[in-house]
């Protein structure tokens, strides 16, 4: 075991030394600290189920616009909507106000629970106080904001990268194709990032993140549309309803991570929040800044600020429990949620454990 820890702590010492490792290990680390890949799953989730209304709305528009044109709407029955699972069974295209609003409504819903996800995932990462985030409108306006915005380009450079993948129009097209998905790409999470993440964060911390997320996305989308075009043409309408399926949800769940990895790349490189240490024995001062803004995070009003104290781990007696702390219904000035020492020492007259407030706190 001992021969295990000296290699672990070779290697430790050795990522620290070296800026390219110790910034992945850096990000690595406070993606998990964060409880980032939660925050992923939550926005992949609701990605997912977006789709669907937006999926709604869509055949009901085309059932407007195509209304009367049997071959306008054979057209796009056998080319479109025949690669899409849950459109299969669709056997004309009719425009229903009823489809309608309710697509419209469940696009609203889900689209929005999409936004907020990301707007706390990305206050998490920033070490956004509690206290200091949007309150429940203003978070919400931003969120439909950036839902119009994102909605819209997303389409354009879907359908760009879609082409792209396809093939169309030889290597000098492709190539002018990727370089508009990725300026539109970029352009878009420019408005993630600054509509996303808090007015006290610079936009020149947003920069590096921006440019990451821009170029990744632009592989994703091209990824999935090789996988469209070779994994799931030829296959049998029950399998390739699974393989869509799945693909869908990996193609989400990626795309979010990337997202929130893109964000933690930015808090980690500008916040100079590495080398971060690999055994935690004892804490670096990038450990030491990453704990305490996140233990920040927990300020849930003006009346509450969190102390962060560090100290050796021979400091606590061995074997101790943490005392029982007690607050007072109203807070008083000074009032610390903490002890000043540990143990702590009673006044005269007084056994341990008998102090529940700090001097004055309950009068």
């Amino acid at each position: 075991m001992s021969r295990l820890r000296a290699l672990v702590a070779a290697f430790d010492g050795f990522q620290q030394r070296h800026a390219p490792l110790a910034i992945t290990f850096a990000v690595l680390k406070k993606f998990s600290d964060d409880g980032a890949g939660n925050q992923a799953a939550l926005i992949a989730y609701y990605g997912f189920f977006s789709l669907f209304p937006l999926l709604l709305v869509f055949i009901t528009i085309l059932g407007y616009v195509l209304a009367g044109n049997g071959a306008a709407q054979n057209s796009v029955q056998h080319s479109v909507l025949a690669q899409i699972p849950i459109a299969i069974k669709v056997h004309s295209l009719t425009g229903k106000p009823v489809a309608l609003v309710i697509g419209l409504v469940g696009a609203l819903l889900s689209g929005l629970g999409v936004t907020m996800a990301t707007q706390n995932a990305f206050n998490t990462v920033y070490a956004v106080p509690r206290k200091e985030r949007p309150n429940f409108l203003t978070a919400r306006w931003r969120s439909l904001k950036l839902l119009v915005v994102f909605g819209v380009l997303q389409l354009v450079s879907t359908a760009v990268a879609g082409l792209v993948a396809g093939g169309i129009g030889g290597i000098a097209l492709t190539i002018a194709g990727l370089a508009v998905a990725l300026l539109i790409n970029l352009v878009m999470f420019y408005a993630v990032f600054r509509l996303m993440t808090d007015d006290s964060v610079a936009t020149s911390e947003l920069r590096t993140g921006i440019v990451i997320a821009a170029v990744a996305w632009e592989i994703l989308q091209a990824l999935g549309g090789i996988y469209v075009k070779h994994v799931l043409k030829g296959d049998n309408k029950t399998y390739g309803t699974f393989a869509t399926v799945i693909g869908l949800l990996v193609w989400l769940y990626l795309g979010a991570r990337v997202l929130v990895y893109s964000a933690e790349i930015n808090v980690v490189t500008k916040r100079r929040l590495w080398p971060r240490s690999l055994l935690s024995d004892p804490p670096l001062p990038a450990d030491r800044r990453a704990r305490a803004a996140l233990a920040k995070t927990e300020e849930r009003d003006d009346t509450e600020s969190i102390d962060v104290v560090f100290h050796p781990k021979e400091k606590r007696t061995a074997g101790a429990d943490p005392p029982d702390y007690g607050v007072a219904p109203h807070p008083a000035a000074g009032e610390q949620a903490r002890s000043a020492e540990w143990p702590p020492t009673p006044k005269d007259g007084e056994e341990a454990g008998e102090r529940p407030f700090p001097d004055g706190a309950a009068d």
